[in-house]
Protein backbone atom coordinates (compact mmCIF):
# COMPACT_ATOMS: atom_id res chain seq x y z
CA UNK A 1 0.00 0.00 0.00
CA UNK A 2 2.72 2.59 -0.97
CA UNK A 3 1.22 5.78 -1.17
CA UNK A 4 1.96 6.51 -4.53
CA UNK A 5 0.58 3.59 -5.83
CA UNK A 6 -2.24 4.82 -3.92
CA UNK A 7 -2.59 8.02 -5.39
CA UNK A 8 -2.18 6.62 -8.95
CA UNK A 9 -5.03 4.37 -8.32
CA UNK A 10 -7.22 6.32 -6.86
CA UNK A 11 -6.99 9.57 -9.48
CA UNK A 12 -7.29 7.07 -12.14
CA UNK A 13 -10.79 5.12 -10.51
CA UNK A 14 -12.25 7.98 -10.05
CA UNK A 15 -11.27 10.33 -13.69
CA UNK A 16 -12.28 6.60 -14.98
CA UNK A 17 -16.09 7.05 -12.97
CA UNK A 18 -16.79 10.74 -15.07
CA UNK A 19 -18.42 10.71 -18.23
CA UNK A 20 -17.78 13.68 -20.24
CA UNK A 21 -21.46 14.41 -19.79
CA UNK A 22 -21.00 14.61 -16.62
CA UNK A 23 -18.43 16.60 -16.93
CA UNK A 24 -19.96 18.71 -19.21
CA UNK A 25 -17.63 17.95 -22.21
CA UNK A 26 -18.21 16.69 -25.33
CA UNK A 27 -18.00 12.80 -25.74
CA UNK A 28 -16.73 12.77 -29.33
CA UNK A 29 -16.22 9.57 -31.26
CA UNK A 30 -12.59 8.44 -30.86
CA UNK A 31 -12.05 7.70 -27.48
CA UNK A 32 -10.00 4.97 -25.94
CA UNK A 33 -10.14 5.41 -22.44
CA UNK A 34 -13.16 5.55 -20.29
CA UNK A 35 -14.06 8.21 -18.57
CA UNK A 36 -12.07 11.51 -18.83
CA UNK A 37 -8.69 12.24 -20.16
CA UNK A 38 -6.03 13.90 -18.50
CA UNK A 39 -6.40 16.68 -20.92
CA UNK A 40 -10.09 17.11 -19.97
CA UNK A 41 -9.01 16.67 -15.64
CA UNK A 42 -6.52 19.24 -16.48
CA UNK A 43 -8.34 22.02 -17.77
CA UNK A 44 -11.53 20.78 -15.25
CA UNK A 45 -8.97 22.11 -12.41
CA UNK A 46 -7.44 24.80 -13.88
CA UNK A 47 -3.88 23.28 -14.43
CA UNK A 48 -1.46 22.55 -16.90
CA UNK A 49 -1.72 18.89 -18.42
CA UNK A 50 2.12 18.15 -17.14
CA UNK A 51 1.07 19.25 -13.96
CA UNK A 52 -1.81 16.91 -13.49
CA UNK A 53 -0.21 14.01 -14.93
CA UNK A 54 2.60 14.48 -11.93
CA UNK A 55 -0.34 14.68 -9.74
CA UNK A 56 -1.56 11.43 -11.24
CA UNK A 57 1.98 9.49 -11.14
CA UNK A 58 1.25 9.96 -7.31
CA UNK A 59 3.07 13.24 -6.31
CA UNK A 60 1.07 14.66 -3.99
CA UNK A 61 3.84 15.77 -2.03
CA UNK A 62 3.50 19.60 -1.11
CA UNK A 63 0.44 19.78 -2.75
CA UNK A 64 -1.45 23.53 -2.08
CA UNK A 65 -4.96 22.75 -0.41
CA UNK A 66 -6.33 25.19 -3.25
CA UNK A 67 -5.27 23.16 -5.98
CA UNK A 68 -6.52 19.59 -3.78
CA UNK A 69 -10.00 21.48 -3.55
CA UNK A 70 -9.26 22.08 -7.30
CA UNK A 71 -8.75 18.61 -7.90
CA UNK A 72 -11.52 17.69 -6.04
CA UNK A 73 -13.90 19.21 -7.75
CA UNK A 74 -12.88 18.47 -11.38
CA UNK A 75 -13.50 14.59 -10.12
CA UNK A 76 -16.47 15.43 -8.51
CA UNK A 77 -15.35 13.63 -5.28
CA UNK A 78 -17.94 13.24 -2.52
CA UNK A 79 -17.39 14.00 1.11
CA UNK A 80 -15.34 10.91 1.55
CA UNK A 81 -13.62 10.82 -1.36
CA UNK A 82 -12.33 14.37 -0.72
CA UNK A 83 -10.84 13.46 2.58
CA UNK A 84 -9.65 10.45 1.41
CA UNK A 85 -7.64 13.14 -1.05
CA UNK A 86 -6.56 15.28 1.77
CA UNK A 87 -4.97 12.23 4.05
CA UNK A 88 -2.92 10.87 0.79
CA UNK A 89 -1.91 13.91 0.22
CA UNK A 90 -1.36 14.41 4.39
CA UNK A 91 0.41 10.77 4.20
CA UNK A 92 2.66 12.03 1.03
CA UNK A 93 3.56 15.33 2.86
CA UNK A 94 4.86 12.63 5.79
CA UNK A 95 2.21 13.44 8.28
CA UNK A 96 -0.42 11.05 9.66
CA UNK A 97 -4.16 12.26 9.66
CA UNK A 98 -4.69 9.46 12.77
CA UNK A 99 -1.64 11.15 15.16
CA UNK A 100 -2.21 15.04 14.92
CA UNK A 101 -1.64 16.20 17.18
CA UNK A 102 1.08 13.49 17.87
CA UNK A 103 0.37 11.16 20.03
CA UNK A 104 0.95 7.51 19.63
CA UNK A 105 -0.62 4.89 21.52
CA UNK A 106 1.69 2.24 23.56
CA UNK A 107 2.79 -0.56 22.13
CA UNK A 108 0.85 -3.81 22.98
CA UNK A 109 -2.18 -5.06 23.28
CA UNK A 110 -4.92 -2.41 23.85
CA UNK A 111 -6.93 -2.67 27.37
CA UNK A 112 -10.06 -0.61 27.58
CA UNK A 113 -10.50 1.79 30.62
CA UNK A 114 -12.33 0.56 33.36
CA UNK A 115 -15.01 3.89 32.67
CA UNK A 116 -15.52 2.88 28.81
CA UNK A 117 -16.58 -0.82 30.32
CA UNK A 118 -18.78 1.08 32.27
CA UNK A 119 -20.42 3.16 29.61
CA UNK A 120 -20.63 0.04 27.37
CA UNK A 121 -22.33 -1.92 29.83
CA UNK A 122 -24.75 1.01 30.90
CA UNK A 123 -26.09 0.61 27.26
CA UNK A 124 -28.77 -2.11 27.54
CA UNK A 125 -31.28 -1.45 24.71
CA UNK A 126 -28.67 -1.94 21.43
CA UNK A 127 -25.36 -3.80 21.00
CA UNK A 128 -22.98 -1.49 21.45
CA UNK A 129 -19.00 -1.71 20.47
CA UNK A 130 -15.59 -0.16 20.12
CA UNK A 131 -13.76 -0.86 16.97
CA UNK A 132 -10.19 0.56 15.39
CA UNK A 133 -10.10 1.30 11.45
CA UNK A 134 -9.51 -2.07 11.01
CA UNK A 135 -12.51 -3.20 12.02
CA UNK A 136 -11.06 -5.06 15.35
CA UNK A 137 -13.34 -5.53 17.50
CA UNK A 138 -11.77 -4.08 20.89
CA UNK A 139 -14.85 -4.02 23.52
CA UNK A 140 -18.50 -4.80 23.79
CA UNK A 141 -21.57 -4.72 25.61
CA UNK A 142 -23.07 -7.86 26.22
CA UNK A 143 -25.85 -7.50 23.62
CA UNK A 144 -23.42 -7.04 21.72
CA UNK A 145 -21.23 -10.29 21.79
CA UNK A 146 -24.56 -11.63 21.66
CA UNK A 147 -25.13 -10.17 18.34
CA UNK A 148 -21.99 -11.24 17.19
CA UNK A 149 -21.94 -14.49 18.23
CA UNK A 150 -20.98 -15.57 14.53
CA UNK A 151 -18.28 -14.18 14.65
CA UNK A 152 -16.76 -15.00 18.55
CA UNK A 153 -17.62 -18.61 17.51
CA UNK A 154 -14.62 -19.06 14.68
CA UNK A 155 -11.26 -18.17 16.26
CA UNK A 156 -10.47 -17.58 12.92
CA UNK A 157 -12.04 -14.02 12.83
CA UNK A 158 -9.73 -12.96 15.20
CA UNK A 159 -12.86 -10.56 16.05
CA UNK A 160 -11.93 -8.66 13.12
CA UNK A 161 -15.35 -7.86 11.15
CA UNK A 162 -13.64 -7.92 7.27
CA UNK A 163 -12.22 -11.66 8.24
CA UNK A 164 -15.74 -12.63 9.28
CA UNK A 165 -17.38 -10.60 6.40
CA UNK A 166 -14.96 -12.40 3.75
CA UNK A 167 -13.68 -15.44 5.25
CA UNK A 168 -16.75 -17.04 7.35
CA UNK A 169 -19.42 -18.86 5.56
CA UNK A 170 -21.99 -17.54 8.26
CA UNK A 171 -21.87 -13.63 7.23
CA UNK A 172 -23.86 -14.66 4.28
CA UNK A 173 -26.84 -15.62 6.55
CA UNK A 174 -25.37 -12.54 9.00
CA UNK A 175 -25.62 -10.10 5.82
CA UNK A 176 -29.04 -10.28 3.88
CA UNK A 177 -27.22 -7.77 1.82
CA UNK A 178 -24.01 -9.20 1.94
CA UNK A 179 -23.05 -7.17 -1.51
CA UNK A 180 -24.02 -4.23 0.41
CA UNK A 181 -21.99 -5.24 3.40
CA UNK A 182 -18.55 -6.05 1.61
CA UNK A 183 -18.83 -2.94 -0.29
CA UNK A 184 -19.17 -1.26 3.28
CA UNK A 185 -16.22 -3.13 4.86
CA UNK A 186 -14.11 -2.74 2.09
CA UNK A 187 -14.56 1.42 1.67
CA UNK A 188 -13.96 1.66 5.34
CA UNK A 189 -10.50 -0.40 4.64
CA UNK A 190 -9.72 1.61 2.34
CA UNK A 191 -10.10 4.55 4.09
CA UNK A 192 -8.14 3.75 7.12
CA UNK A 193 -5.36 2.40 4.40
CA UNK A 194 -5.79 6.80 3.36
CA UNK A 195 -5.49 7.72 6.82
CA UNK A 196 -2.97 5.85 8.40
CA UNK A 197 -0.74 4.08 5.00
CA UNK A 198 2.44 2.78 7.67
CA UNK A 199 -0.24 0.49 9.65
CA UNK A 200 1.43 -3.30 9.45
CA UNK A 201 -1.80 -4.62 10.78
CA UNK A 202 -3.39 -3.19 7.96
CA UNK A 203 -1.13 -3.98 5.12
CA UNK A 204 -1.05 -7.54 6.74
CA UNK A 205 -4.85 -7.98 7.24
CA UNK A 206 -5.61 -6.67 3.73
CA UNK A 207 -2.89 -8.98 1.98
CA UNK A 208 -4.37 -11.92 3.89
CA UNK A 209 -7.80 -11.32 2.35
CA UNK A 210 -6.40 -10.10 -1.02
CA UNK A 211 -5.26 -13.72 -1.03
CA UNK A 212 -8.02 -15.66 -0.07
CA UNK A 213 -11.14 -13.54 -1.48
CA UNK A 214 -11.75 -13.12 -4.91
CA UNK A 215 -14.58 -10.64 -4.03
CA UNK A 216 -12.51 -8.84 -1.52
CA UNK A 217 -9.50 -8.48 -4.06
CA UNK A 218 -12.21 -7.06 -6.55
CA UNK A 219 -13.43 -4.13 -4.49
CA UNK A 220 -10.03 -3.67 -3.19
CA UNK A 221 -8.94 -2.43 -6.49
CA UNK A 222 -12.16 -0.26 -7.35
CA UNK A 223 -10.67 2.05 -4.33
CA UNK A 224 -14.09 2.90 -3.34
CA UNK A 225 -14.05 5.09 0.12
CA UNK A 226 -16.92 5.50 2.54
CA UNK A 227 -17.35 8.01 5.89
CA UNK A 228 -19.33 5.79 8.34
CA UNK A 229 -21.19 7.95 10.37
CA UNK A 230 -24.75 6.70 10.30
CA UNK A 231 -27.51 4.53 8.80
CA UNK A 232 -29.38 1.46 8.71
CA UNK A 233 -28.41 -1.82 8.24
CA UNK A 234 -30.03 -5.21 7.87
CA UNK A 235 -28.95 -8.68 9.87
CA UNK A 236 -30.52 -12.19 10.01
CA UNK A 237 -29.50 -13.30 13.87
CA UNK A 238 -29.44 -17.25 14.08
CA UNK A 239 -31.15 -17.32 17.42
CA UNK A 240 -34.00 -14.32 16.41
CA UNK A 241 -34.33 -13.77 13.20
CA UNK A 242 -34.34 -11.06 11.21
CA UNK A 243 -33.14 -7.33 12.32
CA UNK A 244 -33.13 -3.98 10.67
CA UNK A 245 -31.42 -1.44 12.96
CA UNK A 246 -30.27 1.81 12.82
CA UNK A 247 -26.67 2.84 13.96
CA UNK A 248 -24.49 5.52 15.17
CA UNK A 249 -20.73 5.56 14.68
CA UNK A 250 -19.02 8.33 16.59
CA UNK A 251 -15.33 8.91 17.05
CA UNK A 252 -13.85 8.65 20.69
CA UNK A 253 -11.49 11.56 21.57
CA UNK A 254 -10.02 10.16 24.34
CA UNK A 255 -8.90 7.29 22.11
CA UNK A 256 -7.72 8.51 18.46
CA UNK A 257 -8.48 6.14 15.83
CA UNK A 258 -11.44 4.01 17.85
CA UNK A 259 -14.76 4.27 17.28
CA UNK A 260 -17.95 3.90 19.58
CA UNK A 261 -20.56 1.81 17.15
CA UNK A 262 -24.18 1.91 19.17
CA UNK A 263 -26.91 0.01 16.97
CA UNK A 264 -30.96 0.66 17.91
CA UNK A 265 -34.15 -0.39 16.51
CA UNK A 266 -37.32 1.72 15.94
CA UNK A 267 -39.66 1.75 18.59
CA UNK A 268 -42.46 -0.52 18.90
CA UNK A 269 -40.89 -2.08 15.75
CA UNK A 270 -40.45 -6.36 15.27
CA UNK A 271 -36.25 -5.48 15.78
CA UNK A 272 -37.06 -3.94 19.01
CA UNK A 273 -38.84 -7.23 20.39
CA UNK A 274 -35.77 -8.76 18.51
CA UNK A 275 -33.67 -7.20 20.12
CA UNK A 276 -35.39 -8.10 23.58
CA UNK A 277 -35.44 -10.82 23.10
CA UNK A 278 -31.97 -10.95 22.26
CA UNK A 279 -30.86 -9.71 25.20
CA UNK A 280 -32.62 -12.65 27.17
CA UNK A 281 -31.16 -15.43 25.02
CA UNK A 282 -27.88 -13.25 25.77
CA UNK A 283 -28.28 -13.78 29.65
CA UNK A 284 -29.09 -17.51 29.69
CA UNK A 285 -27.20 -18.68 26.70
CA UNK A 286 -28.07 -22.70 27.90
CA UNK A 287 -31.72 -22.48 26.81
CA UNK A 288 -32.68 -23.29 23.26
CA UNK A 289 -32.72 -20.05 21.06
CA UNK A 290 -36.03 -18.15 21.12
CA UNK A 291 -38.17 -18.25 18.15
CA UNK A 292 -37.72 -15.13 16.30
CA UNK A 293 -40.43 -12.55 16.10
CA UNK A 294 -43.40 -12.06 13.87
CA UNK A 295 -41.80 -10.20 10.60
CA UNK A 296 -45.66 -8.65 9.87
Amino acid sequence: MDNREQVREFLTSRRAKITPEQAGLASGSRRRVPGLRRSEVAALADMSVEYYAKLERGNLAGVSPSVLEALARALRLDDAERAHLLNLAQAADGTDALTRPRRRRATGRWKPHPSLRWTLDAITAGPAFVHNGRLDLLAANQLARAFHTDLYAHPGNQANLARFNFLDPASRRFYPDWDQAADMTVAILRTQAGRNPHDKDLHDLVGELSTRSDAFRTRWGAHNVRLHGTGTKHFHHQAVGDLTLAYQSLEMNAEPGLTLTIYTAEPGSPSEEGLRLLASWAATPRTPSPTPPSSS
